[in-house]
């Protein structure tokens, strides 16, 4: 029986993620001796058509491509969903099983006082409440797996800069990657008393050009003082665009030392 990779991916549609579940379909080779099957989930609001359509011209045999509709503001559903078919399969197929919590959302530019908590609300379930919701329903549901049949497990987490420099008028962003920084470095604690706890790293992209960054470029100045820099970050080049950035990721989850740093920036290699 041929041993099969899992990776789990959210927010696939667009920017970073679309990127990333690009790249996966693209490299994976079934003509590689070591190449073993690749399943790849991925979780986002919607479907996104190229990506299928890209799955299907590659033809590759031994890979899979699920596309699951789900919005990640009822973390509780997809939490729950996610758990219920990770139990539903053999453990025993996947040598490895990794999830990526990269979906994430910013609610309006503007100081907190001007937010309704609907948006605070919106924005704190996509970022930090779904991944939490996730990486508990993915360890709880594949720990057998490792204990069982060698499983090597890991969970990264797309952070950002943000989360670890305060900045006016992104409370709620700001907060959640904390957050999303702070409860990683619980689980890394955790797993690493377990005889096969699973490898967790939450790692910043570095600056991207994306729809968020175009967001912040737009907001109005008088209540987003750093809104040049975002414009000075693009008209100097600076900024990464979305298929350099998910090199990097990808190439930092493949490395052999994955989880030793476990707040990380790939400015930082």
């Amino acid at each position: 029986m041929h041993k099969m990779d899992l990776i789990v991916l959210t927010g696939a549609t667009r920017g970073l993620g679309l990127a990333m579940a690009g790249q996966l379909i693209a490299q994976y080779d079934p003509g590689h001796p070591d190449q073993r099957h690749l399943h790849l989930l991925c979780i986002s609001r919607g479907v996104n058509d190229a990506l299928a359509d890209q799955a299907q011209q590659v033809r590759k045999t031994g890979f899979t491509l699920m596309q699951w509709p789900l919005d990640l503001s009822r973390s509780v559903e997809a939490g729950n969903a996610l758990a219920r078919w990770l139990r539903e399969q053999d453990g025993g197929s996947y040598a490895s099983a990794t999830l990526i919590n990269n979906a994430g959302v910013i609610p309006g530019i503007a100081p907190l006082s001007t937010l309704t908590p609907e948006e605070i609300s919106q924005a704190l379930r996509v970022d930090l409440e779904a991944p939490m919701a996730l990486s508990a329903a993915f360890l709880g549901a594949t720990e057998r797996w490792a204990e069982v049949h060698g499983t090597r497990r890991k969970i990264l987490n797309v952070s950002s800069g943000l989360g670890r420099r305060p900045m006016a008028s992104q409370a709620v962003y700001c907060a959640a990657k904390a957050g999303m920084d702070h409860y990683t470095r619980c689980v890394a604690l955790e797993e690493a008393r377990k005889p096969h706890g699973a490898k967790v790293c939450a790692l910043a992209p570095g600056v991207i050009d994306t729809e968020m960054q175009a967001q912040l470029r737009g907001a109005d100045a008088a209540t987003f003082p750093d809104r040049e820099r975002f414009n000075l970050l693009q008209s100097t080049g600076l900024l990464d665009s979305p298929a350099a950035a998910a090199r990097k990721l990808l190439a930092w989850l493949d490395r052999p030392d994955f989880g030793h740093e476990v707040v990380a920036d790939v400015r930082d290699d």
